[in-house]
């Protein structure tokens, strides 16, 4: 039931959704001769588009939870060592174009993929476990880790070289069936690559589960340097402002579920 209301409710729920609903029913409201209340909902529907579609709302949301978790390097990360092993959350291959062409496709969160294929050549040792199943309503798909392999062939690395997880439809799932799978031994360190702007969700879900790791941000999103100008580019600024939402809102469903160990991990 979780993972159904997940998929429909939160989509109702993003800021493109409620800008659409708004302007829907003030259209209604004056198709059936309530002008006055119409016009305002149409109004405020207008308003709503320029301040999500204009306004830097979508670039600040998001530069707040791609800053929670500095780069690795940064923090001193290579000087403790190799890591024992890393985990990568799905979400960078695009299973629907996968299916259509045939081969591993990676989406908008490609910089997941490009992540495992370096650090697979830098720590030759360490164990890497992919997580990533059927995130469709339907779950009749067949799992994201399916078209793994072709792209690890790309990149010039043994498919062995990757243990699988195909189970997880969700950042919750990612974290307790990954940690069935890789039962991280006592002071084992283990990275976990995600986007930068996932990484509080997916963090926080890894410690609700007891599973202790060190975060590996990837596929950034905004400049370190934020700014705060408007931009006309409307269509990508509602679609930064839907992803951020989405994050956000999942971040409070999560806490509230018990599914993160925080509200808004922090390093």
């Amino acid at each position: 039931m979780f993972f159904i209301l997940s998929k429909t409710v939160t989509v109702l729920l993003l800021p493109s959704s409620i800008i659409l609903l708004v302007g829907l029913i003030g259209m209604a409201l004056m198709a059936t001769g309530r002008r006055r209340a119409g016009i305002r909902f149409m109004l405020a529907s207008i308003v709503l588009l320029l301040i999500g579609g204009v306004s830097p709302l979508g670039a600040y949301l998001t530069h707040v939870l791609e800053a929670r978790f500095p780069q690795w390097e940064k923090t001193g990360g290579p000087a403790r060592g190799a890591p024992d092993g890393i985990v990568v959350l799905g979400g960078g291959i695009s299973s629907v174009l996968s299916r259509q062409i045939g081969s591993g496709v990676v989406s908008a969160d490609g910089g997941r993929i490009v992540a495992l294929a370096h650090l697979a050549r830098l720590y030759p040792e360490a164990r890497i476990i992919y997580s990533g199943g059927d995130a469709s309503l339907a779950g009749n798909k067949p799992p994201e880790t399916d078209y793994v392999g072709s792209l690890l062939d790309d990149f010039g690395l043994a498919r062995t070289r990757v243990a699988l997880e195909t189970r997880s439809r969700n950042t919750a799932e990612n974290a307790a069936f990954t940690s069935e799978i890789a039962r991280p031994k006592p002071g084992a360190r283990w990275l976990l690559v995600t986007s930068a702007q996932h990484m509080p969700r997916a963090v926080g879900s890894f410690r609700a589960v007891g599973f202790d790791v060190e975060a590996y941000p990837a596929a950034w999103r905004t400049d370190p340097r934020l700014s705060l100008w408007p931009s006309l580019a409307v269509g990508h600024n509602l679609d930064r402002l839907d992803s951020a939402a989405r994050e956000w809102l999942g971040l409070v469903v999560y806490r509230l579920s018990g599914r993160t160990s925080a509200l808004f991990p922090a390093p």
